[in-house]
């Protein structure tokens, strides 16, 4: 069974949103249903391969970076997240009180340490802060982990 990682952006438009879904369901597709999902559940791309993977038939497990991170996410995902934390197997969850920048790294951290590849859904460029996107495939690389970057034509990031 093989172990993918997520990472990747959030805030997604609902035409992205589909695009992006249609991309890791594609990518996800030459494993299933032998996959264990590795996802901190944040909006955006990781919930979109959190779902796919069970949809898949595949195992999630959820890494939750601080004891305060749902109340970091946007409201209207919470029902997305509960039902996602719900369906996961296995729950790592992090000693971090607040969901902050260092302890996203640290999740991501966590999730390339029991990974055997990364699914990035990344549009190339630099993170915006510590503990992007950008930062987790640089790691992942210096690591020696399969990084397979989706990012389908016509996806656009605000």
């Amino acid at each position: 069974m093989i172990r993918i990682a997520v990472s990747g952006h959030r805030g997604l438009s609902p035409a992205t949103t589909a695009l992006i879904d249609d991309g890791i369901r594609r990518a996800l597709a030459e494993y299933a249903p032998e996959i264990t999902g590795l996802s901190c559940l944040a909006d955006g791309a990781d919930q979109i391969f959190a779902r796919a993977v069970i949809d898949l038939g595949g195992i999630l497990e959820a890494i939750i970076p601080a004891h305060r991170y749902r109340q970091g996410l946007p409201a209207e995902t919470y029902p997305e997240y509960d039902a996602l934390l719900n369906a996961a197997k296995r729950v790592h969850r992090l000693e971090f009180t607040e969901s902050t920048s260092e302890s996203h790294m640290a999740a991501s951290l966590i999730m390339l340490d029991n990974a055997d590849e990364l699914f990035a859904v990344w549009d190339g460029k630099p993170a915006r802060g510590y503990g992007g996107t950008a930062d987790v495939v640089a790691e992942a690389r210096k690591r020696g982990l399969t990084v397979r970057v989706i990012w389908p034509e016509g996806v656009e990031r605000d």
